[in-house]
């Protein structure tokens, strides 16, 4: 039986879910077990349910839920991104912090080799040149006291700007935990109010003077008898980098530059490269140390070869002439993402040893091998397992919820990075004692018995080298014979949004095969190998050779084309249903 609802005393506000009864301002509570009331507490909604009484005649229990107003839903939001913000500043201001310090590291370091260099010049000249020398000294006393007291007084400006931007933080984090919505409004208001205000946005994160002091270096082999007109040598002036003029092509980076104005005393450049993640100003701490590129001669330089393991590289350039070397120019950050993936081993074929970039057949796998990573697994229980892929008896057990292992015939490894857009490029070299391997993507849902392009998931090329040789092209079962020689190496060019799937011969850029589909689901890289081992390369963007291949084939359909007007090109669309 229910038990009968009696009202809440004349402070509990009106409940939703029970109408009003006495014209007041009371509301209705259930009575629990116990002769217990649940109330709703002020300033907050509940939604009830009263399911139907149960069958034995016991009494139902009230559920509830508690929802939050709108209007503190959407105010939390514009709270997070302003965290967000926040903390995106606090970050950059940290980053500026690094660099004025160690700006100012450089400038006392500077100072200090500048004036020993400048005394041991002194020292043999002390009888005509006392007074040029105080002269001199004083110059660079004051350009460091005036670079030191411009970094001191930015440095303090971060420094109070960041002490109340993490105040403002914590006051704004703590925020968050207010339940009452008017009380949140409101700090929700000062904090708005307080950001807009606020000191952190509207410093300059470039600092006012920089370390170098090669503009007070002295050199007096040629000015021994002209001690009255002795001057600073001259310094070049910092290089500007012209973006526009940078090129990113095939993974190689061309930089180009020029100088503010004619100087013909220039004697080389020096370029300084780095690789990094971050697309803003560059970072003093956690990245990678410059590269040296020393005595360019001219106004530009290309670097080629690269593998794009990372989203963006800086680069910076600095003038010579014979005596001394200018400032840096500003630094270009130039983005080079490319496709990088490594080798899933934990769903390879047992019968696969594998690792990042390269996999072999092992014919020692198996339940053999099963059965050691079994065993290591119980002996060493209480260690934490390395995560580096090395071989089969160190490969780590499969992760819940993964796919499960390939086995049977299907020697088959994945790469662990699914492609959901965009044009890729990746290349593939069989070991020279190879009988049978084969490249190609697969959707994820590719089965643990199913061999590549057996199935209407997969689409590869494959080549058989055991009995009798054979090139071809498979998809559902479907076998097409290529009639050209196997490469030494295989491009691999994917265009998902297109549903292109395209093989090329790596070194001439000859097109083998091409496959026309839509892709319904994101693919990973496929291969298999038996008798035999693949390498593979990551990190290359679509060769320029291919682009313009692909944009022929799509003008021109099923034309016979390539870069070295090659005839033997199979070009087949194969529709998925």
């Amino acid at each position: 039986m229910r038990r009968a609802l009696r009202p809440l005393p004349p402070r509990a506000a009106l409940s939703p879910w029970q109408p009003r009864r006495d014209g007041g301002g009371a509301g209705w509570a259930r009575t629990g077990r116990g002769g217990r009331r649940l109330r709703r507490p002020r300033g907050r909604c509940w939604r009830v349910r009263l399911p139907s009484a149960s069958p034995h005649g016991s009494s139902t229990r009230l559920r509830a839920q508690r929802t939050e107003p709108p209007a503190m839903d959407s105010q939390k939001e514009a709270l997070q991104r302003i965290i967000s913000t926040l903390a995106n500043k606090n970050d950059e201001i940290q980053n500026f912090i690094d660099t004025l310090n160690q700006t100012l590291k450089g400038v006392q370091e500077n100072s200090s080799n500048i004036l020993s260099e400048l005394d041991e010049e002194f020292d043999s000249l002390y009888s005509i040149l006392d007074e040029v020398k105080e002269s001199m000294i004083n110059s660079i006393k004051q350009e460091q006291a005036r670079k030191s007291q411009e970094l001191q007084s930015q440095l303090s400006q971060c420094n109070n700007a960041l002490e109340n931007s993490e105040e403002l933080l914590e006051f704004a984090t703590r925020s968050l935990d207010i339940k009452e919505p008017e009380e949140f409004s409101k700090a929700a208001r000062q904090i708005k109010d307080r950001v807009t205000m606020a000191s952190a946005f509207r410093l300059s994160l470039k600092p006012k003077v920089s370390d170098n002091m090669t503009h007070l270096m002295v050199d007096f082999s040629q000015e021994r008898q002209m001690l009255q007109t002795l001057k600073f040598l001259p310094v070049p002036k910092a290089p500007e980098i012209d973006p526009v003029e940078c090129l990113v092509a095939d993974n190689s980076v061309t930089v180009a530059w020029r100088m503010p104005e004619e100087d013909n005393k220039i004697d080389h450049f020096i370029l300084e490269h780095r690789k990094t993640n971050f697309d803003g100003l560059p970072r003093v701490k956690d990245e990678r140390c410059w590269e040296t590129i020393d005595n360019i001669k001219g106004t530009e330089y290309t670097l080629s070869g690269l593998k794009f393991d990372s989203k963006y590289m800086n680069f910076r350039v600095r003038a010579c002439n014979k005596a001394v070397a200018g400032e840096y120019s500003d630094p270009v950050t130039l983005e080079t993402r490319a496709l990088n993936f490594s080798l899933d081993n934990s769903s390879s074929h047992l019968n696969l040893r594998v690792e990042d970039t390269c996999v072999e057949w092992d014919p020692t796998g198996g339940k053999g091998q099963e059965n050691k990573m079994k065993g290591k697994e119980n002996k060493g229980r209480s260690g934490t397992p390395s995560p580096k892929r090395t071989s089969i008896g160190s490969r780590p057990p499969a992760v819940r919820g993964s796919r499960d292992r390939f086995t049977g015939e299907s020697y088959t490894v994945l790469g662990d990075t699914a492609i959901e857009s965009g044009q890729h490029y990746w290349e593939v070299k069989a070991q020279k004692d190879c009988k049978s391997y084969s490249v190609g993507v697969a959707y994820k849902t590719l089965g643990k018995f199913d061999q590549l392009g057996k199935t209407n998931t997969s689409w590869c090329i494959h080549v058989n080298n055991w009995l009798q040789n054979t090139f071809a092209a498979k998809h559902n079962n479907k076998v097409k014979a290529l009639d050209v020689a196997v490469p030494e190496r295989i491009g691999v060019f994917c265009d998902f949004d297109g549903g292109q799937l395209s093989f090329y011969d790596a070194s001439s850029k000859q097109l083998l095969y091409s496959f026309k589909t839509k892709f319904t689901q994101p693919v990973l890289p496929g291969f298999m190998v038996w008798c035999g081992g693949l390498s593979l390369n990551t990190g290359m963007q679509v060769p320029s050779a291919v682009r313009t291949l692909q944009k022929s084939e799509n003008g021109m359909t099923g034309s016979a084309s390539s870069l070295n007007n090659v005839t033997h090109i199979h070009i087949i669309q194969i529709f998925v249903t």
